[in-house]
């Protein structure tokens, strides 16, 4: 392709190192796409006539096809998916294909295919996303109510519902959901007329092009045209941070599952066996998506690392930028599919989990609360009061309810019988009628309201 430069042909090894085709062949709809397009501008612009203009899309149109039931051939000796068009498409018209590279570069194309594939790929994890968010919102609408025990340090904190627990990673993927969104809106403009990295010389319609291709506008400078992978960056944070949540549910199910907790049960679509202890029941779905949150991780430092040192507009560095993203895109996709598979599918054991509610003197904070609302204690004094209460029922071995009223007088007299009104999970439970809290009348709120934005 530069052999009126060069007169020797690349060593083997620098062939093998400077080739993409077996990466970025996965660009080929977004190549065709804005070859297409950018023949079509050319064509209006006059700039190539229409007859060669109609054999470049006719031969683009079949060399898509032939990609697409796996006819095609791809070469390393052509380096990248756009020269393995371009090839194919001058067997197919002949001459005429050389017009097609008229006023552009590689680096404004593969810039234009990429920020095409990066833009759908975001815009697929926000169905995904939403997918997952219907299955939490099932889930929690069906058990809004079922007593569990929150849990900070992974101790025994306060009685919360199923309910409100799910509900929190609605909450959580619905800012992954916004994150993807927003990535889209700032990435939604086009390389495309960029050429190498100052633009070109020819009458060309970047504005035709753009939105022929979708996007909202044409980049304003060819240098960040060509250049800017911030985009891909945005994204990779994105998924990131969504495998990170991904990641936290992940192991609230496989705590969830073990068998001194019992809270959950997976279906055995998602669970496997060993291949030695016949009782056995894995959730290693759960597992496996909790792992990929490294490679989540890992590919969005690559990124950084990969760009950080590079000065404008193109080096060839950039040519890891794609494996790495498509890998992160890959991982979430699937990730996003077992997870919602997971939370479809599984099974809450109602009385382990009001067993474990119950446990662990998940209502001393009530009991604090209503010796400041009804005793008028300052909640330092009540908070002392608590906590002896707290000792004397765990000497004894049982829980705070069981303590008598004289026992309780024992440590504070001004204490009364009413105490016992807020010492149980459900009355617990029922009074966090806070804006956000647990009680069921505000978590049927919330799912009420997500139930009007999703369904």
């Amino acid at each position: 392709m530069w052999g009126g430069r060069f007169s020797a042909k690349p060593d083997s090894i620098m062939t093998s190192i400077n080739a993409s085709i077996n990466v970025d062949k996965r660009l080929a709809e977004e190549d065709v796409a804005g070859s297409i397009a950018h023949a079509k501008m050319l064509c209006e612009q006059g700039i190539i006539n229409e007859v060669d203009c109609d054999d470049i899309v006719e031969g683009l149109d079949k060399i898509i096809n032939e990609i697409r039931h796996d006819k095609f051939h791809f070469s390393v000796e052509l380096e990248d998916i756009h020269m393995n068009i371009e090839a194919r498409l001058k067997k197919l018209i002949g001459g005429a294909a050389g017009r097609l590279h008229t006023a552009r570069s590689r680096n404004d194309q593969v810039a234009t295919d990429f920020r095409l594939w990066v833009k759908a790929s975001c815009t697929a994890r926000l169905d995904q996303i939403e997918t997952l968010m219907k299955a939490l919102l099932s889930q929690a609408e069906t058990h809004v109510d079922w007593v569990m025990p929150g849990f900070t340090h992974l101790q025994t904190a306060q009685p919360v519902t199923v309910g409100h627990h799910l509900m929190a990673y609605v909450e959580m993927f619905s800012r992954d959901f916004s994150r993807f969104a927003d990535a889209i809106h700032r990435m939604d403009e086009c390389p495309l007329g960029a050429a190498a990295l100052a633009g070109t010389g020819f009458n060309i319609d970047r504005e035709m092009t753009a939105e022929a291709l979708g996007f909202d506008h044409p980049m304003a400078n060819s240098l960040d045209a060509v250049s800017a992978r911030d985009y891909a960056i945005e994204s990779l944070s994105s998924i990131a941070i969504c495998a990170q949540h991904l990641s936290r549910l992940a192991e609230e199910l496989v705590i969830w599952s073990s068998s001194p907790f019992s809270f959950v049960r997976m279906s055995d679509a998602w669970s496997t066996g060993s291949s030695i202890m016949p009782q056995k029941r894995n959730p290693d779905a759960a597992e496996l998506v909790r792992a990929k949150t490294g490679r989540a991780n890992g590919s969005l430092i690559a990124m950084l690392t990969l760009m950080k040192g590079l000065p404008l507009a193109y080096s060839k560095d950039m040519q890891d930028d794609k494996q790495i993203t498509f890998e992160a895109f890959d991982s979430l996709d699937l990730s996003l599919q077992a997870m919602t598979g997971m939370i479809e599918t599984m099974t809450f054991n109602k009385e382990n989990l009001a067993k474990a509610a119950s446990g662990g003197f998940s209502t001393a904070t009530d009991l604090a609360d209503w010796l400041v609302r009804d005793l008028n204690i300052p909640f330092r004094e009540a908070h002392h009061i608590t906590g002896a209460s707290v000792k004397a029922a765990e000497e004894k071995g049982v829980q705070l309810w069981d303590l008598s009223l004289e026992e309780l007088q024992a440590i504070e007299p001004r204490i009364t019988n009413d105490v016992f009104d807020i010492l149980s999970v459900d009355a617990s439970v029922a009074s966090r009628q806070s804006y956000g809290g647990t009680a069921p009348v505000r978590v049927r709120e919330q799912i009420a309201s997500w139930k009007e934005r999703l369904l």
